[in-house]
């Protein structure tokens, strides 16, 4: 392994890290030498993941958090400080929403949409970017999505709340990455987990199809996008700030 890759001593906090992308992202981080302190709402799957980091020999936590409260955020950096010393990366990873057509969108969907998938990662930047800029190190990751580039009419909300995502992404990159904190996004297609799996599962649907119109034909796995999210944790990404970057299958016959 290079040492570029290595996050041997770093301390990481994983949203959504229960599950699907956030818990690989956890368990790939941990592999690479970090601490990592899981939040997320329900506490069975953090509990589980966190007992997997540490067969790993890494130290973790479990914190059931409402990432979409700033009072709860701000709390979750201040346990990670006093139980770890340190935060030296954040992994946005809490999101999701169910597919509805455009004028069934209620105002509290509409609402409950945009806080999880936009305003968690506004509020826990900036307080995860309190102590970064202080120590001039740190890199935070927000996982989009590729709806945040496409006409989905069934995601609108979910695809405008990760469009939005990919514009702080470069906004906090220019305002932070001179303090050292880089800042960087990935925009995720269609991955084999449980917020696409059990919508698939409601809407009478095969979750299979949603990836069998990309370049590779296939739903990608949450390994992979894990191995996106350690480069740009790492150091191995040093030079690299302000970006988001695509993993989504390649495009397929139409282009897309």
């Amino acid at each position: 392994m290079s040492d570029r890759f290595s996050v041997e001593g770093r301390v990481a906090v994983v949203t959504g890290g229960g599950t699907g992308i956030g818990r690989a992202s956890a368990l790939l981080l941990a592999e690479h030498g970090a601490d990592v302190v899981l939040a997320g709402r329900r506490p069975e799957p953090l509990e589980q993941t966190a007992a997997e980091i540490e067969q790993l020999g890494r130290r973790a936590l479990a914190a059931p958090t409402d990432v979409t409260d700033a009072a709860r955020c701000q709390d979750l950096v201040d346990r990670t400080l006093q139980e770890f010393g340190r935060l030296d990366i954040l992994v946005n990873s809490a999101g999701g929403a169910p597919l509805r057509p455009i004028l069934d969108v209620t105002e509290q969907e509409w609402q409950d949409i945009l806080a999880l998938n936009l305003g968690s990662a506004w509020f826990l930047s900036r307080c995860a970017a309190h102590h970064m800029i202080g120590r001039q190190k740190g890199a935070i990751v927000n996982i989009s999505s590729g709806a945040s580039m496409l006409a989905m009419p069934p995601a609108a909300v979910y695809g405008a709340a990760k469009a939005a995502l990919n514009s702080l992404t470069g906004s906090m990159a220019a305002a932070w990455t001179g303090q050292g904190v880089r800042v960087n996004g990935i925009a995720v297609g269609a991955v084999r987990a449980a917020t696409l799996t059990d919508e698939a599962q409601r809407m009478g649907l095969d979750a299979e199809d949603f990836g069998r119109n990309n370049g590779l034909g296939r739903l990608g796995d949450p390994d992979e996008i894990a191995h996106g999210v350690l480069f740009f944790a790492s150091d191995a990404s040093s030079f690299c700030s302000g970006q988001t970057l695509r993993m989504h299958g390649g495009p397929g016959a139409s282009g897309v």
